[in-house]
This record gives structure tokens, C-alpha cells and sequence, in this order.
């Protein structure tokens, strides 16, 4: 089954808006565990503008599941992984200043850069995923690089899903191919939503992972949390 991975970043940022400690971050990514969520993902950024280095840090003894760490390898983050270990890193090209992530890595152009780093994560016995968009040649140098999985960054899908889902899907299905072909693993992210969940799923059986963050939190100011991870469960059934 396709493992669902909470990204609490959204949380931490309602938690920084007032100060303190409300809502408590640890003791939500703990209940999205015992909730049944198979993972929880953090992306820090260097201003700390909603998960803090100190939040990482804190969770990594806590949790019982999988914890995926995101974020560009500056060297400030590539400390903090290499401290904390987690299951895996994503590494994502997201600029300082940039509200979310907006693009995939280019695998080719940032091969000698990404090779270095990926070998020294793995040499910590740390999984290491490259966040990219779906396109072939930028998968195949991501396995030519060393990384173990991609991560598609599904924005494009998601945009064009209401409109024509098995358009917006075929680049995906291609890449995910090309991925299973270079013996990676894969893992999607980035707007998808119980609305498009369930037909990527459907489209790409083999995905090892999806982390969803904005989506989660935004239903469960309407379900509640619990419930609202046991929908995106259901849509990752077989």
C-alpha cells in the first residue's frame, strides 16, 4: 500500500502566528500516528517561518514512523539532517523566500552538486528522494546521480485535474515508468487532495509514498484530523 505522509508544517505555522505553544506540534504529528498516517514530513527553511529547527530536532525521538525531512541542502539544513537522521531527505530547490515549493530540481545541469550530497546523506544510512518535475531525462539523471527515489511535484496535475484528468495525469504515468525502469523508488507530493488522490493513485499503483500537508490541515478544520487521515487512507486503498 502507498504510504501517507503528514507534512505538519502548516500546523507549526498557526502555532507561530500567536506564539506559545498552541497547537501543540509534537502532540499532533503523535496523533497522526496513532491516527494511522504512515509517516510525518517537515520541511524547515532557513527563517524558520513555520517548522523550527528545534521542532525537528525535538520530534525525531518521538515518532514510532517514518519522518521525512525537506528542504534545499544549504549548509545549516545539511547539518541538522545528518544530526537527526531521519528515514529519508527530500531535497528541494526552493529559494529562501519562497511561500512553497514551486519547481522540481534540474537533475542535469546540478548533477555534480546533487551527487556529492546525496552520497554523503547515504553514507549516514539516510534514504535521500529528489523532488522533480515529471520529466524523463531529469529522472534518469536523478537515478545516474545515486538518489533511491524521486518525488513528483504533482502541482501540474492537480491545476489540470478539474478540467482533464487523463491529460493532466499521462506526463506522470510517463515518468513514473521511467523511474520503475531506473530501479526508483517514488514518492508524489504537492496539492494533491481527496479530490485527485484517489485517480493518481489509481493511475500509478506502485507509488511508495504521497506527503500532503496544506490539503490535510484545510479538511480537517472541517472533519477533524482523525477523520480526515482516515479519507486520504481510503483513497490509497488497492
Amino acid at each position: 500500500m502507498t504510504q501517507l505522509s503528514i507534512n505538519i508544517n502548516k500546523v507549526a505555522t498557526i502555532r507561530n502566528a500567536r506564539g506559545g505553544n498552541t497547537p501543540n506540534v509534537l502532540k499532533f504529528a503523535l496523533d497522526c500516528e496513532r491516527f494511522g498516517a504512515q509517516g510525518i514530513t517537515v520541511h524547515p527553511r532557513p527563517d524558520e517561518r513555520h517548522i523550527r529547527y528545534a521542532d525537528v530536532t525535538e520530534l525525531r525521538p518521538l515518532l514510532t514512523r517514518e519522518f521525512n525531512i525537506e528542504g534545499n541542502p544549504v549548509p545549516k539544513f545539511i547539518e541538522l539532517v545528518k544530526r537527526v537522521k531521519p528515514a529519508q531527505v527530500t531535497l528541494v530547490p526552493d529559494a529562501e523566500d519562497a511561500i512553497t515549493s514551486n519547481a522540481g530540481w534540474d537533475t542535469i545541469r546540478h548533477a555534480d552538486f546533487l551527487r556529492t550530497v546525496v552520497a554523503d546523506f547515504k553514507q549516514q544510512g539516510i534514504r535521500v528522494s529528489l523532488f522533480v518535475d515529471p520529466v524523463p531525462a531529469m529522472i534518469r539523471a536523478a537515478a545516474e546521480i545515486g538518489a533511491d527515489r524521486v518525488e513528483l511535484y504533482t502541482e501540474a496535475y492537480a491545476a489540470g485535474y478539474a478540467t482533464n484528468r487523463e491529460e493532466a495525469i499521462r506526463p506522470y504515468v510517463e515518468a513514473a515508468q521511467v523511474a520503475r525502469e531506473c530501479g526508483l523508488g517514488l514518492n508524489a507530493g504537492h496539492d494533491l487532495s481527496l479530490e485527485n488522490l484517489t485517480y493518481f493513485h489509481q493511475q500509478i499503483p506502485w507509488l511508495d509514498e504521497v506527503s500532503i500537508g496544506h490539503a490535510v490541515i484545510s479538511d480537517a478544520l472541517y472533519l477533524g484530523i482523525e477523520e480526515t487521515i482516515h479519507q486520504y487512507l481510503a483513497c490509497l486503498e488497492d
